[in-house]
Parts: C-alpha cells; structure tokens; sequence
C-alpha cells in the first residue's frame, strides 16, 4: 500500500492577481489562512485553477515557496508541476520539492496527443525526478488525451506515482482504475459534481474548485461519507449542484475568480487569454451566491476575519 497524500477535500486555490496581472501574495496568504481556518484538507497550488499555464517559471516556483511558507505544515501543499514538454515538467517537479512542496500534481501533455506509451514513459520520468508523490491528473477535456485504465496499472508500478485525480468525468472508467489498481493508486475525483458518487467508488476525497468558495462543504461531504453516513453526503452533493454547476457558467477559473469577488475576497482578473465573465453569465452566478447567502455586504477585497463555518452542515 502506497502513502495516501489526503483524505477529504484538497482546494485547487486560484492565484489572485492584481490589475496589472502580477500576483498578489498578500490576498494569497489571506485565501490559504481562510482555506486551514474552515477544514481544508489539503492546497493545490498552481493547477488548473491557479492559472500555471501563464506563469514563468519564477513566478512558478515562487508561488508555490511562498504557499509552503504560509501553510507551515498545517496541511499538505500539493504543486501543479505538470506541462507537455518532459524535461521541462521534470526540472519543474525538481524545483518544487526544493520550494517546499508536499506532493506533486502531474497533468497529461497537452497538445502533443501522445500515445499511451507515451504517457507511461512522459509521467514515468517527471515521477523519478523528485522524492515526492506523485498524482496524476486526467482532464481530456482540456489536453486531448484520455488517461487509459490500463496505463494506470502500468504506472501503479513506478514507486512514488500514488494516485490520479479523475476529472474525466467517466464513473465507468473511474470504477475500471478502482477495480484494477487497488490500493496500489488512490483515486480523486476531479469534478465537484461528483464527488459523493466517486467516492462510493473508493475515492480518497475531490481536488476541488467548489472549496474556494465552501472549503468546510466540500470537505464535510467527504467526511460524512467517510464516517458512514452517505445520506448527508449526498444532501450535501445535491444541495450546491446549482453552485457548482455556476462555477463553470464559463472556463475555469473565470467564475470561480468572479465568485470570489462577489464574496468580497481579492482574487483579481484572469491574465490573458482569459478574460472577464460575459456580464449576463456573470449574473447569473451572481443569483446562485445569492441564493446560498454568498453575496458580501460590500464587495471589498476580505481579511482573515472571514468567520468560520462551524458545527454540523445541514441540508436546506
């Protein structure tokens, strides 16, 4: 059995930036302290919603040494590290281990299209460049490239690979990976509308965006499901269907960046080539938070002084 890198709800945190697109570290630390203070189980830090794809490489590595330091071993810190280009992806993963990285998060190439052989060999050298774990990300919608079941059990075998987070959206493939690996590679699910469902199938917990916004609802569903009650997981999952479904009213992290703005957190704009949410999709999202009672009284970058979302969740 393979070292699990976190149970429950892992936010994949979204960079705030400031309006001339560098990063805002102030109202970084800010969103990290709200993430540990309301039950977060674990950070990703430049992923997806973190908007790596635009960042240099210093900026990369920063980011991901400034996170580390703020968190101070509160929770694990996981560094999205991954790229099309092998090398470059494995020099990266090196630099993060170095910058204080917990775990490694390793997205297929994208672009290239690459066979399954070479993805076993792509994610085979990036794992064996540093001496952390290893998660695979699988998210076809956005690389191209669909993570077979069969090269998971192939990559079961390379040491510190231990898990992969599924954003597929395939249950069918996602209980395929379950059945066939086992214990040998833990499962995330990597989409918020179906995190009670994938953990009925095993899953560990969901690397999140929802989080960002509900850290202890997310991290509460799985672990009311871990703990044996799976009717408050799934009132849950079905009780903030709406919400996250807003969160990709348009493309990751726009709306989530938007949202964040409408609770009054500092998240900024996207840097391009994302740009601001089309105004009618923007409200929209903007009646969802309402009606989860999201909206801040004055839409004003926030403090530490969030509240935190004590005691037991019901469901409306």
């Amino acid at each position: 059995m393979k070292k699990t890198v976190f149970r429950g709800s892992a936010t994949a945190v979204v960079t705030p930036m400031k309006d001339d697109g560098s990063i805002d570290y102030h109202i970084l630390a800010s969103l990290l302290e709200y993430q540990i203070a309301n039950h977060a189980d674990a950070v990703v830090i430049a992923g997806t919603t973190g908007e790596a794809s635009t960042m240099t490489d210093a900026e990369h590595i920063e980011i991901i040494r400034f996170s580390a330091e703020v968190v101070n071993g509160r929770l694990p810190v996981i560094a999205g590290v991954g790229g099309n280009c092998t090398q470059h992806a494995a020099a990266l993963s090196r630099l993060a281990q170095q910058a204080g990285a917990d775990a490694l998060l390793h997205v297929t190439p994208y672009y290239n299209k690459t066979s399954q052989e070479g993805l076993y060999q792509h994610f085979k050298v990036c794992a064996q460049a540093a001496d952390l774990p290893v998660i695979l990300y699988n998210v076809p919608s956005r690389t191209g490239v669909n993570i077979q079941p069969d090269t998971c059990v192939r990559l079961c075998e390379v040491e510190n690979i231990v898990a992969v987070k599924e954003a597929s959206g395939n249950l069918s493939q996602m209980a395929q990976i379950a059945a066939r690996c086992g214990n040998r590679l833990d499962l995330y699910c990597g989409n918020d509308d179906q995190i009670t469902p994938a953990l009925s199938l095993g899953a560990k917990g969901v690397i999140s965006v929802l989080a960002n916004l509900l850290p202890q609802v997310t991290h509460e569903i799985c672990r009311s499901y871990r703990e044996g009650d799976a009717p408050h997981s799934t009132s849950l999952q079905l009780q903030y269907l709406d919400l996250i479904e807003a969160l990709f009213f348009d493309v990751n992290p726009i709306p989530v960046k938007q949202a964040l703005r409408y609770m009054g957190m500092g998240a900024g704009p996207c840097r391009l080539p994302l740009c601001e949410m089309d105004q009618q999709k923007a409200k929209r999202l903007r009646l969802v938070m309402q009606k989860h009672g999201l909206l801040a009284q004055e839409e004003t970058f926030f403090a530490v002084s969030l509240p935190v979302i004590k005691g037991r969740i019901h469901s409306a």
